[in-house]
């Protein structure tokens, strides 16, 4: 009984959708007495979130970029993330970024041309060749003499790598692993020294640290296998990546390593005796780190700064065998052995021993140097009525500017006017479509109450938010039952507002101006009232507030003792000569967002005089259409606040006869659909048309509670008439047009009904 709150916070979206689900089912389980398993539930939660949760690598890079505040977008399952937005973003892959050079990449992975590259530029590396057949690796085996190490030509993460091989049977038993790889081989001369790992980053050494193979240490009574096991059960140790230490390996290559070592896993090492499992110090098989960052020479540092540079690579990780990396590598003998394109970088952040690094952030600078911007102004449009028009006006403004503008839309997604993707855009996979372009400098978004509720924003924050109106439509769905309930959704635009940034209120709309007390940015009011007959607008502007209205039948911006005039209301094409006064806020609402943006009053002057109500800039809505010598009025009006707007407007144009087309959509209430019929009982003769789409209502139900609302307006029943579809309501009206009439059509496939129309 009552009602039961269910408050989720994750990291990765998967594993939050998956705890609502299952918190559903406990809440379900505490109702009906059902069994719940608890402890089952969060261990299957926890598996899954080691299952999507980035790397370590991409996760160090990714949490620097967030404590930066830089916008993070995961663009597949894996380690691929874009950083920034629109003509600011970058991309990275786990420690691979947009940057890298490709023929780097190539060089690094072929350990034979990285060898041959390092030294024609004079740094140390071992002697060796490649060679295709076991016999020509033991013949290079002679040639450079034992012992030696062989190793696919082109693999990571230790992978067939066999090491300190002795003789020439040695090298045969070793060949089957190292040649399961690729044709070619890599036969190298076996050097002395500790395994190194140098991370160098655009140019500068960022990190150093030891790695040690995979070893247990023995406590004289313990066996190997049960040391393995006990060190496993480490909560530090996971598989793969997905922990600070991976698993130690016991599988039957740990098996032969123990056994060519006169060991086996039944062995019971001496107390403090180092067993190692495997020959290659990689942390992806069990290895461990020790941070060495601080000890590293000089000298040292230019030679692995030299490598990443001769090899082409803007993040790379150099290989060093040394016995002292303090020491120049001249003087003791140490090779660079490979150079690495997206080094791990769990070695450096979370080392076994020594300091933790923070290599993500020499990443982040290289990516954005200090001043670089990552943003681009976002601008998010809600309301009840007049975002599509609203959003494509303040686009229209900013492309005036000589910006590359991207908009999102009931109609579909643009790209400077050009339509990208057709359909209803007003969510957040939309606001993904703009923001992930790299050619966009200015995202206009349209956002509507559906996506809010369904999947939420396409973004963290905005620059600027707009707050139309809010008025009763779609109530009854998702839970929304009363206008309030719907200004609590809209209001969300306003508390992602950036402090810096603005939110733009109508000071009219009582669920609106109260949204002022969501954000913690400017507020920016706009008011159809006459001066003086709003005063929280009056308030405001004393203040030193942005704010818009009309002054003598004016725009005008006002902030303080300013006062700019921008243009009349019959100057503007969007006003219909003064008869759309349903259109004032949607044009003061783009004017003090783009003046809030920095945009100069003589451009939004430019850009409100240069935008019209056409099919080719408003698609479906208020398009005026002369046919013969009648008109046709094209809208998308769907609702009882916007269609008593367009009625007062249409009263207001000479005509003949005035006959509407119209339905409504099938999810609203009964009560709202009859009051479209009481608005448009004020016509002279009415068309219904039934949508493809009826929502969930049976055929003809929808007719029938509009005709409803046509009976309260005081219509009589001989002045409408029923059309099957969209098409046929459509064709009827326009072979029935007389001289001097005005045709209102609701549409619905705005494309389709503008060709009928201009046909």
């Amino acid at each position: 009984e009552g009602v039961w709150w269910l408050i989720v916070a994750y990291e990765e979206e998967e594993v939050g959708l998956q705890s609502v689900r299952d918190g559903v089912r406990l809440i379900r389980a505490c109702i009906t007495g059902a069994p719940f398993d608890i402890a089952l539930t969060v261990e299957d939660l926890h598996d899954l979130r080691e299952s999507v949760r980035f790397g370590p690598s991409t996760a160090a890079i990714v949490e620097e970029a967030q404590r930066r505040n830089i916008p993070v977008r995961r663009l597949n399952s894996h380690s691929l993330v874009q950083l920034g937005l629109g003509k600011n973003l970058r991309r990275i892959q786990a420690a691979m970024s947009d940057y890298t050079s490709a023929i780097g990449v190539e060089i690094a992975q072929d350990k034979d041309d990285t060898r041959r590259v390092l030294q024609n530029i004079g740094l140390p590396v071992p002697l060796g060749d490649t060679a295709s057949t076991v016999d020509g690796a033991v013949e290079l085996a002679r040639e450079i003499g034992f012992p030696v190490i062989l190793k696919p030509l082109d693999a990571s993460q230790g992978r067939g790598i066999s090491s300190r091989l002795d003789d020439e049977d040695a090298v045969r038993r070793a060949w089957p692993a190292s040649s399961a790889f690729g044709r070619r081989v890599v036969v190298e001369q076996f050097a002395v020294g500790r395994d190194h790992r140098v991370l160098v980053v655009d140019g500068c050494v960022a990190a150093v640290a030891e790695r040690v193979p995979a070893h247990v240490v023995g406590d004289g009574h313990s066996t190997v296998r049960e040391l393995i096991d006990a060190a496993n059960r480490d909560p530090r140790r996971g598989k793969g990546h997905s922990r600070a230490l991976t698993r130690l390996p016991r599988d039957g290559q740990t098996e032969e390593f123990l056994a060519a070592r006169g060991q086996g896993m039944e062995s019971v090492p001496e107390a403090g005796e180092q067993v190692l499992l495997r020959a290659t110090a990689n942390l992806s098989t069990g290895g461990t780190a020790i941070d060495r960052t601080d000890e590293i020479h000089p000298d040292n540092v230019t030679a692995c700064e030299m490598a990443a540079g001769v090899v082409g690579l803007d993040i790379a990780g150099i290989d060093v065998l040394t016995p002292d990396i303090s020491v120049p590598f001249r003087e003791n003998g140490a090779v660079i052995i490979e150079v690495n394109a997206a080094p791990g970088l769990r070695m450096h952040t979370h080392p076994g021993e020594g300091q933790p690094r923070n290599v993500g952030a020499p990443i982040i600078v290289m990516l954005y140097p200090p001043g670089t911007p990552y943003f681009i102004p976002v601008i998010a449009v809600t309301g009840t009525n007049g975002k599509t028009t609203t959003t494509r006006l303040i686009a229209h403004l900013f492309r005036h500017t000589g910006s590359v503008v991207g908009f999102t839309t009931t109609d579909g997604v643009y790209l400077q006017n050009r339509l990208v993707m057709e359909g209803d855009m007003t969510g957040p996979f939309s606001a993904n479509i703009i923001l992930s372009n790299p050619t966009v400098e200015v995202a206009v978004l349209e956002t509507a109450r559906g996506g809010i509720l369904r999947a939420g924003l396409g973004f963290d924050e905005a620059d600027v938010g707009v707050v139309l109106n809010v008025t009763a439509d779609h109530l009854g769905l998702r839970g929304i039952n009363t206008v309030e309930q719907l200004a609590e959704v809209k209001g969300v635009i306003a508390s992602v507002v950036k402090r810096e940034g603005h939110v733009v209120l109508n000071a009219d709309d009582p669920l609106v101006y109260p949204m002022r007390y969501k954000t913690g940015a400017d507020v920016v009011l706009f008011s159809a009232k006459p001066g003086g007959e709003n005063s929280e607008m009056e308030d405001h502007i004393a203040r030193g507030g942005i704010a818009v209205r009309i002054e003598d039948d004016t725009f005008v911006i006002r902030r303080g003792r300013l006062r700019i005039p921008i243009a009349t209301l019959r100057e503007v094409p969007l006003m219909m000569g003064g008869a759309a006064r349903f259109q004032q806020g949607n044009i003061m609402a783009a004017i003090g967002t783009a003046y809030a943006q920095g945009v100069r009053y003589d451009t939004i002057r430019a850009g409100l005089l240069s935008f019209f109500p056409s099919p080719s800039m408003t698609p479906g809505r208020l398009n005026l259409l002369r046919i013969r010598n009648a008109r046709v009025l094209v809208d998308y009006a769907h609702n009882e606040a916007a269609l008593a707007g367009l009625m007062e407007m249409v009263r207001e144009l000479p005509a003949n006869r005035r006959v509407g087309v119209l339905t409504a959509p099938g999810d609203r209430r009964d009560d709202d659909i009859r009051g479209l019929g009481r608005l448009a009982a004020s016509l002279d003769r009415v068309i219904l048309k039934e949508d493809e789409d009826r929502r969930g209502r049976r055929r003809g139900e929808i007719a029938e509670l509009i005709m409803e609302g046509l009976r309260a307006g005081g219509m009589s029943e001989h002045q409408w008439e029923t059309a099957p579809s969209e098409k046929e309501a459509v064709d009827r009206v326009l072979a029935d047009l007389g001289d001097g009439d005005l045709v209102v059509i609701l549409v619905d496939d705005v494309p389709g009904v503008l060709a009928q129309v201009q046909a």
